[in-house]
C-alpha cells in the first residue's frame, strides 16, 4: 500500500500494480479496495497498464477531512495523478463514473476517459430520485443509523425488498455499514443527474480527453438511455453495449474492452 497527500491534508490509501500507461479506478458507492469490483479488474488490465485502485475518502484506509465536496474529492484524484507520473488514464464506475466524469471536466490531465453505466436519470423509465434523499441520508447518519442509511440507498437504487432485509445476515453487511457515512458523498457527486431531465448539451463542453461509455445489455432501460445520452453530448466519445451484462459487470467482459480503449 501506498499513500498520496490531498490538497486538504488528507490521506489517500492506494495500491499500485502492473507496468505501462498509469490507470486510476473509482469505485462507486460503498466500493473500496477491500470491498468492490476493482480488484479482480486491476488484476486483469495489469497485464497491460501500471494500475491504481485507491480508497475514495472515508473509505478503507483512507482519511476523510470535512466537510464534504466534490471538489476535495477531485482533489484526490489530482494527488494520485500526480503520484503516476503526472497524467493517467481515468475509469469510474456507477458513482465513481460520475465522479471521474467531473474530473476530467474540471481539466485535470487524464488522457483518455472510460465510463460504465454513470446512474443519470435522464427519462421517466424510471422514477426521479426523492428531493428528500440526500437530507434524509445526513439525517441518518447523524443520528448514527448507519443500516438505515445503507437500507435506503440499496431501495433507492433498486434492490427488491427481500434482498434488502436479508443483506444485514450476510458477511459483507459490516463491511457496507462501516461505510454508510459516504453514501451521502456519492448523492452528493450525482447532484441534479437524477431528475429525469435530459442531460444539457453544454455541461461538459470543455471536457477534452477521448471518452468511451459503456453500459451492460441487460442493465435497466433507464441507465442504458442515459449511457446513450451521455455519449451523445460529449465532445469525443462513443458508446459501447456489453452483451448480457449488468450493473455489476463482470471484469472478463469489460477488461478487452477497456485494454483496447486505452492503448488506442
Amino acid at each position: 500500500m501506498g499513500t498520496v497527500t490531498s490538497s486538504d491534508g488528507t490521506t489517500i490509501a492506494f495500491d499500485r500494480s502492473g507496468r505501462g500507461q498509469p490507470l486510476i479506478l473509482v469505485d462507486g458507492a460503498l466500493c473500496y479496495r477491500a470491498s468492490g469490483p476493482s480488484g479482480p479488474l486491476a488484476e486483469l488490465l495489469a497485464r497491460h497498464f501500471t494500475v491504481f485502485t485507491y480508497d475514495r475518502r472515508g473509505r478503507g484506509e483512507s482519511g476523510d477531512t470535512g466537510p464534504y465536496s466534490v471538489q476535495r474529492e477531485i482533489d484526490d484524484i489530482a494527488a494520485l495523478i500526480k503520484e503516476a507520473g503526472g497524467s493517467a488514464d481515468v475509469y469510474g464506475i456507477s458513482s465513481g463514473a460520475a465522479l471521474a466524469l467531473e474530473a476530467a471536466n474540471g481539466g485535470l490531465p487524464i488522457r483518455r476517459l472510460a465510463l460504465y453505466e454513470p446512474p443519470f436519470i435522464v427519462d421517466r423509465s424510471r422514477p426521479r430520485v426523492p428531493e428528500d434523499y440526500l437530507p434524509r441520508l445526513n439525517d441518518m447518519i447523524a443520528a448514527d443509523r448507519r443500516g438505515d442509511a445503507v437500507r435506503l440507498f440499496m431501495k433507492q437504487v433498486g434492490v427488491p425488498a427481500f434482498v434488502v432485509a436479508l443483506m444485514r445476515f450476510m458477511p459483507a453487511w459490516s463491511k457496507l455499514t462501516a461505510v454508510a457515512h459516504t453514501i451521502p458523498y456519492d448523492a452528493t457527486v450525482m447532484g441534479d443527474t437524477q431528475d429525469g431531465s435530459p442531460l444539457p448539451a453544454d455541461r461538459w463542453s470543455a471536457l477534452t480527453p477521448p471518452t468511451l461509455v459503456v453500459s451492460g445489455g441487460k442493465s435497466p432501460a433507464w441507465i442504458r438511455n442515459a449511457a446513450q445520452e451521455l455519449a451523445g453530448v460529449l465532445p469525443d466519445a462513443r458508446h459501447r453495449t456489453l452483451a448480457g451484462q449488468t450493473h455489476m459487470v463482470k471484469p472478463q467482459a469489460l477488461a478487452p474492452q477497456l485494454v483496447e480503449f486505452f492503448a488506442g
